[in-house]
């Protein structure tokens, strides 16, 4: 704060949200009118887009000019000595919704782009409030933990604690009763290097748990498998949620699946396969390609006919990505929320983490808890976690700073 002696005093006001834009204005007892007025004023927003061509770019840059804003754009654009070019928008949500409507009015396809840059920044105000699976509909009010429970032998942080079916259901009530919004329950490993299963063998695993923990259990139950042949039992056993690693692209039934019985679906990004992921992780623009691969993913569900109040994303924090790329991911995770579809986070005890620190699994929570924290200030509405119990209190206390809310 920088003060003088004819006592005024002047200080850095920092403006996130839309939300943080409203409590300034309100403190300093502007007017109800002047609220609305003066809230896209003090938002300035930067819009990614991919894949122009010089015309379109050369149109945006001018356009946004005129309003006061601008439009980064590649070398060459001007004279169209380039066959293509990203641009990056800049200005205030009041600019860019004024550039929406000159848009519609002018050629090259523009029209249609400004459909999809009113969708994202639509989507970056209006946080989605709830989630709906197959058996119920889950607030977003606060976020959501998702309790981790392998049924494998070889998972890279709990195999072979929870292979034991009676084992596997203690741990399931023992999490709702540290506070779990949903069990996510999976019967094959897909950490880094691991080796595929059959159906037969990963329905053998699940199965049995999931049939003791249905009807008993107070939480959501996922399935945590690519194979639409173990979603379809799970799911007929009582399962609410398919989270599938592959985002719907492994298997071409799953997709239908989940549209013909209605359940919640996690769609992750990832680049590979589990036995071979790791062997390219090397990315021109990272949160690009992975906000586009969830993007297709999404519109493979929505023309299956998922409704889009079923879908959450999960730009797969370790599938496909060096350490680099996770913490990349954490740190530019708001963009993802441009989508307008809950964001979920899976950090927990992963080895990008252990390589920051260089700590052993059981070494993690710490940073595990660091990254649980940063994930809900960034937008991460649903957390997977190993340690219910500590997370859920990360995760909440992070909620209320944020939010400025401490009634959970």
């Amino acid at each position: 704060m920088s003060s003088t002696s004819s006592g005024f005093s002047a200080r850095l006001l920092v403006i996130r949200t839309p939300g943080d834009a409203e409590s300034a204005l309100r403190r300093i007892k502007v007017d109800a009118s002047g609220i609305g007025m003066m809230m896209p004023k003090m938002n300035i927003r930067c819009v990614h887009l991919s894949g122009l061509q010089c015309r379109q770019a050369n149109i945006l840059k001018q356009e946004m000019l005129s309003l006061g804003g601008d439009a980064a754009v590649a070398r060459g654009v001007v004279a169209c000595s380039i066959k293509e070019t990203d641009v990056i928008l800049i200005g205030t949500d009041k600019q860019l919704h004024k550039l929406c409507g000159k848009l519609t009015l002018q050629p090259f396809g523009l029209p249609a782009l400004a459909a999809e840059l009113q969708s994202v920044l639509t989507n970056a105000v209006a946080t989605p409030k709830f989630w709906r699976t197959a058996h119920r509909e889950l607030s977003l009010a606060r976020p959501l933990i998702m309790g981790i429970l392998n049924v494998t032998p070889n998972s890279f942080s709990d195999g072979n604690c929870f292979l034991d079916p009676e084992r596997a259901v203690e741990r399931a009530f023992e999490m709702a009763g540290q506070g779990a919004d949903i069990i996510d329950i999976g019967g094959e490993s897909t950490r880094p290097g691991a080796t595929p299963v059959d159906s037969a063998e990963e329905l053998g695993r699940v199965m049995t748990v999931l049939h003791k923990l249905v009807g008993k259990i107070p939480c959501a139950i996922s399935i945590d498998t690519w194979k639409s042949s173990v979603a379809c039992a799970a799911l007929a056993a009582g399962a609410d949620i398919i989270n599938d690693i592959s985002g719907f692209t492994f298997d071409p039934e799953m997709a239908a699946l989940a549209a013909g019985t209605g359940a919640g679906a996690v769609l992750m990004h990832t680049r590979g396969r589990p036995d071979n992921m790791q062997q390219n992780t090397s990315y021109t623009d990272l949160m690009t390609e992975v906000i586009q691969g969830l993007g297709n993913s999404v519109r493979t569900a929505v023309e299956a006919g998922v409704e889009r109040e079923r879908l959450v994303v999960d730009p797969g924090i370790g599938f496909g990505k060096d350490s680099n790329g996770n913490l990349e991911i954490l740190r530019r995770l708001r963009e993802c929320t441009g989508m307008g579809l809950p964001v979920l986070i899976g950090t927990s005890r992963k080895a990008f983490i252990g390589k920051t620190l260089s700590r052993d699994i059981n070494e993690r929570i710490y940073g595990t808890a660091a990254t649980v924290a940063l994930a809900v200030a960034n937008g991460a509405s649903i957390l997977r976690v190993h340690d219910v119990l500590e997370m859920r209190d990360v995760a909440y206390m992070a909620h209320a700073i944020v939010n400025g809310n401490y009634e959970l």
